[in-house]
């Protein structure tokens, strides 16, 4: 190939004899136009015409002439300068490269063999360069995927395209536990004619910024991932999850028990019988399952970061003396061939929450100090979470007792049905309650509410709902209007707390609330059933048929404006299962997929069918409050009722008494009692004959307790007088109230029943 740099070739006499490319470019004469001419001629001709010179040089473009010997003969070489002058540089960037770059550079040929290598690229193996002339380059630097690098090479062999900055990491020499990383590049050497002549392989140790910057992601990871969950072993899971296996092949979390439980945390030095619970564990091998409690063993690593907060780099070796202090959890450690250990506290404040052991194994890097930093920066952030979690498990715990407290305590036991209720507690607490309320006349009152919310707030409006409901029951209001009332008592609720001061944030969260109330009526066999915001109950009849009864919906309780709650009577024949629930429970089982569970309990006891249901519910990893209530429906025995016309005259009262003293000899009732209820059968006789419109009604009902009833047709509102000495009526009302266990009125469409109750003097109630 002719040297690019040369211009032309002159005899000893100062003509061409031969005339390259660049004196073209250089000139602008052809080699036809110049060979054979004089130089100087040619130049003096050049610079009469004004210049021929090329555009691509200066005007003042240098050259060097030098005697060449050429055969026999000395001819005279002209070369361009400039080109020299670029090669010189060339050749003195090469050899600083060579001599100064931090870059290693190996040069390889087209087998990929080193031939070459810089200053550079010896101190990183520390090797002497004549070990490694020859070798493959993989081979001189042992890659930890050797195959996939040799690869790579030859991809840019073929390709010409090259690779740039690759991270690589070499195989853990024996002696030497930590590995390097390396930063490689490829490019592909040619010729001035495009032939390949091998590669240039770059290479960077990056072991240190690469460990840097894999910290900052690890922090940055264990920022955004840990603390998404309130539940102190939920956290320490998302902890472990997050780590393993970017920090520490085997991480173990151990929690003080008192903090899982959502105590405070010990102050610092933690006494060494201070239980911990395992809460998170991952890794290979673990000395104990999730969730055991026990101290943690003096004497050691674990022990010494709950006196002091300060973290620990342990190396472990076979004869570590403090592995004795714990058998189990030392062949653990050899079992999973851990070697190296950063033990870091769970604090804040002063307080011990807990302790995280991380663990390298096998073919893992050891700890280096720069990790401890790593490892407290975690754990200070795993602490925060988990002491946020801690604070909401205690409120969380404080509102479920409030809620449970505010339950019936004992399971409700109504004459007239048989009542069995589920209830699944939300994660935060809730306001879902259930009542079974006895009336009078034997019935029962089924109720199932709901506030909306979390928490002690949502609890203790619920027990003030609850407790509301339960001052008015005794009223013997109809279902409609005592849902009505509870509205009013809900709205009154909302209103002091959209009065609550700007700061308090209760005062920005609207009080929503729902309830439906059912009334069984064991004689008629009819249940009177209004909602607000509820689902419609379901009912399963004994002949096998089901549906949701159609209950038109009312609207929430403490909702804006006076609307309705329209009430809808049914017929239920004894044996009838009803089931009442909130609007998450509706959704699964009333009108949901397990909606064949009830269907199929027409004759299976309640428990067992609430059992069945809960465990298809715990299944499905339900969040949401769910409570349901199931009412099997009993009919009372028409021998226990005795109901009868009255004239609308004075000769009711006689009528009426003699009626009652018969029924109750028939019903075995004592004297004592029979007497006391001739006289309360007299004075609401004689009330209705004087106050009332026919026709007029008596009915005694023996139940658990004894009931006496009488209906006519007028709507006038009954009330106690306090007669004076000399008045001869008055006291009829008085006389009732003074006798009876309880008395009041309901009202129907056409008129009213003034009912009183007394005790049946019996030891023990009569049973169905």
């Amino acid at each position: 190939m002719p040297d690019r740099d040369v211009l032309m070739y002159l005899d000893e006499g100062g003509r061409v004899i031969e005339w390259h490319h660049r004196a073209k470019e250089l000139f602008g004469w052809s080699a036809e136009e110049a060979v054979g001419r004089s130089v100087a001629a040619l130049l003096r001709e050049a610079g009469a015409a004004g210049g021929r010179r090329g555009e691509g040089f200066p005007d003042t473009a240098p050259v060097l002439v030098k005697p060449v010997l050429r055969g026999s003969s000395v001819v005279w070489q002209v070369r361009a300068v400039a080109d020299a002058l670029s090669r010189q540089q060339d050749v003195a960037l090469i050899r600083a490269m060579f001599t100064q770059s931090p870059v290693g550079l190996h040069v390889l040929d087209d087998q990929l063999r080193l031939v070459r290598m810089n200053t550079a690229a010896r101190g990183l193996r520390d090797v002497p360069a004549d070990d490694l002339i020859g070798k493959r380059f993989t081979e001189a630097y042992e890659f930890e995927d050797a195959e996939e690098e040799l690869a790579v090479a030859r991809r840019v062999l073929e390709s010409g395209q090259a690779v740039l900055n690759r991270l690589v990491r070499d195989i853990e020499p024996p002696d030497v536990r930590k590995r390097r990383i390396y930063s490689v590049s490829y490019v592909r050497l040619e010729d001035c004619g495009g032939g390949v002549l091998g590669l240039v392989a770059s290479s960077i140790d990056v072991t240190e910024r690469e460990n840097a910057h894999r910290r900052l992601a690890l922090l940055d990871a264990v920022r955004a991932r840990v603390g998404r969950r309130l539940d102190v072993p939920a956290v320490c899971q998302e902890l472990v999850d997050t780590v393993v296996p970017a920090f520490a092949g085997i991480v173990v979390v151990e929690v003080v028990e008192d903090v899982v439980r959502g105590e405070e945390p010990p102050l610092v030095p933690v006494d060494r019988l201070v239980p911990l619970r395992r809460t998170a564990f991952r890794g290979r091998i673990s000395a104990y399952p999730v969730g055991d409690v026990r101290p943690l063993p003096s004497g050691t690593p674990y022990s010494h970061v709950l006196s002091d907060l300060r973290p620990r780099l342990v190396p472990i070796h076979e004869d570590s003396v403090w592995l004795a202090a714990d058998p189990a959890r030392a062949d653990s450690i050899r079992q999973s061939g851990a070697h190296s250990m950063i033990v870091s506290p769970l604090a804040l404040h002063g307080h011990a929450l807990g302790v995280v052991s991380f663990y390298r194994h096998r073919q893992e890097d050891p700890f280096e100090e720069e990790d401890l930093q790593l490892a407290s920066d975690v754990c200070a952030h795993a602490a925060l979470c988990i002491d946020n979690a801690r604070r909401y498990s205690r409120e969380r715990t404080i509102a479920a007792t409030v809620q449970r407290r505010l339950l019936p305590q004992q399971p409700a036991t109504p004459s007239s049905a048989e009542i069995c209720q589920m209830h699944f507690p939300g994660p935060e607490g809730g306001g879902a309650w259930f009542d079974a309320i006895t009336l009078p006349g034997a019935r029962t009152a089924l109720v199932v509410g709901e506030v909306a919310g979390r928490g002690i707030t949502a609890a203790t409006t619920m027990g003030q709902l609850r407790t509301a409901l339960h001052s008015l029951a005794p009223l013997d209001l109809g279902p409609d209007e005592l849902l009505a009332r509870l509205s009013d008592t809900a709205a009154r609720l909302a209103a002091e707390r959209a009065a609550l001061p700007a700061g308090d944030p209760l005062g920005h969260e609207p009080l929503t609330a729902g309830c439906a109330i059912a009334v069984y009526d064991p004689v008629d066999l009819t249940c009177t059933i209004v909602r607000a915001g509820l689902p419609a109950p379901f009912a399963l009849f004994p002949d096998g048929t089901s549906c949701n009864l159609a209950v038109p919906p009312g609207p929430l309780l403490a909702g804006t404006g006076n609307a309705p709650f329209p009430a809808t009577t049914v017929s239920l024949p004894e044996g009838t299962t009803l089931a009442m629930g909130t609007v998450s429970l509706a959704q699964e089982v009333l009108s949901g997929p397990l909606r064949p569970l009830l269907d199929s309990g027409r004759t299976r006891p309640l428990p067992e069918l609430c059992d069945e249901i809960a465990e298809a519910l715990t299944n499905g990893r339900h969040a949401e409050e769910m409570l349901m209530l199931l009412a099997r429906t009993k009919a009372l025995p028409p021998e226990r009722v005795r109901a009868l016309s009255l004239p609308a005259n004075p000769k009711a009262a006689p009528i009426a008494r003699a009626a009652a003293r018969q029924q109750l000899e028939a019903w075995g009732i004592d004297e004592e009692t029979a007497f006391t209820n001739e006289l309360i059968v007299s004075e609401l006789v004689g009330n209705a004959v004087r106050y009332g419109a026919p026709p007029l009604q008596l009915r005694l009902i023996l139940d658990r307790t004894l009931t006496s009833e009488v209906s006519d047709a007028a709507t006038s509102a009954p009330h106690v007088k306090h007669a004076r000495t000399v008045d001869e009526t008055g006291r009829g009302l008085f006389i009732i109230a003074t006798l009876a266990a309880q008395w009041g009125a309901r009202y129907w469409d056409q008129g009213k029943t003034v009912w009183a109750e007394q005790a049946t003097g019996m030891p023990d109630a009569p049973p169905l």
